[in-house]
């Protein structure tokens, strides 16, 4: 079988016509390229070039070699760059999950960091809740999770990438909507839509937490897994329910939300924050350089102000 090496020096003595000419090109000497040239028409079993003491000319059979070699040395050199590109993350696919809230807070930025500094690297998105991310994560079909740090998992890396807090969603015209913020006791016997214990676990578990703080008991009327759900809930006059601020930009005008105010502590508790999750054990290189890339761009922000509230 003829080599990459053949190949080579028999495009550069066909491009120049010239032996000597062609081995300064390839920074060798006339006699290993002569040796390449006899090689590759041995393996060949064909006479690619008619020479003389002045001139040198292809064959029939070296007019026909020199595309089908100048391609072969092509897609060589840009498999090997390929290749290279892929190990140094440049190049490739990466799976990336977020919740619906991050998909609207968090990804834009994410995408177009990855577009901007990665062209090169493919995205599938999967929308999935945190719980699912983590799953996913660990079982290696998704590289990269935007998902609420519900609980730590044994190998999976988060980083905090933006900061949130949950507001009480109530029905426009809701008694509670004033613009000063709403207690949690002030929530005690209202109809409270509430996340599923499994997939929306994370927020389950911090609404029970901030009730349980003032020694309050909600009163859960509607259970959903998903955070636009539960807004859908709250527009359609169901009840009431507590939301991340990011929830905010995307809700129904007939929803309006106010700040948790509360005894001290109540701020340190409250926090819903969304982290760029990564299991440790991953060789996606792209994933890792897309992770790298995409923390040092940002900035730790606060989630949304609701204008005019207290606390």
């Amino acid at each position: 079988m003829f080599s990459l090496v053949q190949l080579e020096s028999f495009i550069a003595v066909a491009e120049e016509l010239h032996f000597g000419a062609a081995a300064e090109r390839l920074n060798m000497t006339r006699p290993p390229l002569s040796r390449q040239i006899q090689l590759l028409e041995r393996e060949l079993q064909a006479k690619l070039f008619t020479r003389t003491s002045r001139t040198v000319q292809l064959t029939t059979a070296g007019k026909v070699l020199l595309p089908n070699a100048r391609r072969i040395v092509d897609m060589s050199r840009k498999t090997s760059m390929e290749v290279s590109r892929v190990a140094t993350g440049d190049f490739g696919t990466v799976v990336v999950g977020y919740t619906a809230v991050a998909g609207q807070s968090v990804l834009p930025e994410f995408l177009a960091t990855a577009a901007r500094e990665l062209p090169g690297v493919s995205l599938v998105l999967r929308e999935a809740v945190s719980v699912e991310q983590l799953d996913g994560l660990s079982k290696g079909t998704l590289d990269l999770g935007l998902l609420r740090p519900f609980t730590n998992r044994a190998g999976v890396e988060t980083t905090l990438v933006k900061k949130d807090r949950l507001v009480v969603a109530l029905p426009k015209d809701h008694y509670l909507v004033t613009g000063k913020g709403v207690l949690i006791k002030e929530l005690e016997g209202l109809p409270l839509m509430m996340y599923s214990t499994s997939e929306g676990r994370y927020f389950h578990e911090l609404v029970l937490r901030l009730f349980d703080s003032v020694g309050a008991k909600p009163t859960i009327t509607q259970i959903a897994s998903q955070i636009p759900a539960l807004i859908s809930l709250v527009a359609v006059g169901l009840g009431v329910s507590l939301v991340p601020a990011g929830s905010m930009q995307y809700s129904p005008d007939s929803v309006a939300f106010e700040e948790l105010v509360g005894p001290s502590g109540l701020q340190e508790m409250n926090q819903s924050d969304i982290v760029l999750a990564m299991e440790e054990t991953n060789a996606n290189p792209a994933a890792r350089r897309l992770k790298e890339i995409y923390l040092e761009s940002i900035q730790t922000v606060e989630g949304p102000a609701i204008k005019g509230n207290r606390g």
